[in-house]
């Protein structure tokens, strides 16, 4: 009998593990792991933050695998290579080259591309934005003590950059869009937080603002914002969001929207062909909605999933999303999902000056994410209180002194609970 063939197209940490689980759970047939980058597969979450700073990171350490585990473990890891099309009557994958693989079963994990500003100077020498290991190389040749370095965006890649910067001793000017860092996530209040961070920091910013032109003759040396204002620029860091990379999906006749539509199980619409990683608009369970995260969390588990699905097990992705990051001294995890417009109370529980605190994010008293401040070891209860999908009491949510784990649902708890106290 001729062995089975799943083919992955995506050769980042979401394929990566997917053929590691594939090995793991017993599949003996064909692995053939497609990447178009160069390098061998890498975690990226160190790109913006250790390998920025200078040798706190070990360049090695970024790889899922050491370099000879793919061929130990009989995965065909072809990098360097780009998918053109897919056949999905004939069930097989075209390389640029023309070749075709044939396939039983096909995942894609094709990642997602940083978006450009379509702005005059756009393509100077200078202009970088954050997505791949070279770009992490560029970035990090370009904070260069007393530099002059703008960061376009105040997201998480831009406070991330940001960051390192002043601690390589850059001058730095965040320039964004909204009145506040992180705004339509995180609300007024704990934005603020992060503000207060940079500006801790010497970070600028200028907020409310807009890029016209990057200025330079072969290479910027200045930023043009809408109001006139010109600021010098050694280099500048883009980071106005991610697309996810779908076209492949979309030749291929898949159903598309907000990248590639599956099921709980990561399913798309053609049955033999799944989606993991940056590019999986995954219906979740949870939250009765179709989400796609950008995470790093989502690529480790979302491609193991994916591949047990390949192998027909009945699994069910319900992770909740996760992400965290690292500035400065402040450490912070975030679990859940509160888009802006889902929930009605930000609940903070600890002191928001000293930047230790856990917020909570709820909607009708039901918790829908959290974050964790320089406070450390809660994400399982934080993760307890959002599958309770249950009102609790916001007042013993908010107070230190009760342990989250006897913040339970109100239909749970005495009367009286939570108030006799403080009465």
């Amino acid at each position: 009998m001729k062995p089975r063939v799943f083919v992955i197209v995506g050769a980042g940490l979401a394929g990566a593990k997917a053929a590691q689980t594939l090995r793991e759970t017993g599949f003996g047939g064909e692995i053939v792991l497609l990447g178009e980058e160069p390098e061998q597969p890498y975690e990226r979450p160190s790109l913006s933050k250790g390998l920025l700073l200078g040798g706190t990171a070990d360049r090695e350490s970024v790889f899922v695998h050491e370099a000879g585990w793919y061929a130990e473990h009989a995965v065909d890891l072809r990098t360097g290579t780009r998918v053109t099309g897919i056949d999905r009557a004939g069930r097989q994958v075209e390389l640029a080259g023309g070749q075709r693989i044939g396939y039983d079963a096909l995942l894609l994990a094709t990642g997602a591309t940083p978006r450009r500003l379509e702005v005059p100077g756009a393509d100077l020498d200078g202009v970088l934005s954050l997505r791949t290991l070279p770009d992490s190389d560029r970035v990090a040749f370009a904070l260069v003590d007393g530099g002059h370095l703008v960061v376009v965006g105040a997201g998480w890649i831009g406070l991330e950059v940001a960051a390192a910067a002043r601690q390589r001793g850059a001058t730095v000017t965040v320039v964004e869009r909204s009145e506040l860092p992180l705004l339509r996530l995180l609300g007024p209040g704990i934005a603020r937080v992060f503000a207060d961070l940079h500006r801790d920091h010497g970070v600028t910013f200028r907020f409310g603002a807009a890029v016209q032109e990057f200025r330079g003759e072969g290479r910027v040396s200045a930023v043009l914002l809408g109001d006139g204002t010109e600021l010098p620029a050694d280099a500048v860091v883009v980071g106005v969001g991610v697309g996810p990379n779908v076209a492949l999906a979309e030749r291929a006749g898949l159903v598309v929207g907000n990248g590639v539509v599956v099921d709980q199980a990561l399913r798309s619409s053609d049955p033999r062909i799944y989606a993991a990683g940056d590019i999986a608009n995954a219906y979740h369970p949870l939250y009765g909605t179709h989400l796609r995260l950008e995470h790093w969390a989502t690529a480790l588990h979302s491609g193991p999933t994916a591949a047990r699905s390949m192998l027909g097990a009945e699994v069910v992705y319900d992770r909740l999303p996760y992400f965290y990051t690292d500035q400065y001294d402040l450490g912070m995890e975030y679990t859940g999902y509160a888009p802006p417009g889902g929930y009605d109370t930000v609940v903070v529980r600890g002191d928001l000056a000293k930047r230790e605190f856990i917020a909570f994010w709820t909607a009708g008293g039901r918790v829908m994410a959290g974050m964790n401040v320089n406070i450390w070891d809660v994400t399982p209860q934080i993760q307890n209180l959002i599958r309770g999908k249950k009102p609790v009491d916001l007042a013993r949510l908010a107070d230190p002194g009760i342990a989250l784990d006897d913040v339970t649902p109100l239909d749970a708890q005495p009367f009286a609970a939570g108030r006799s106290n403080r009465s």
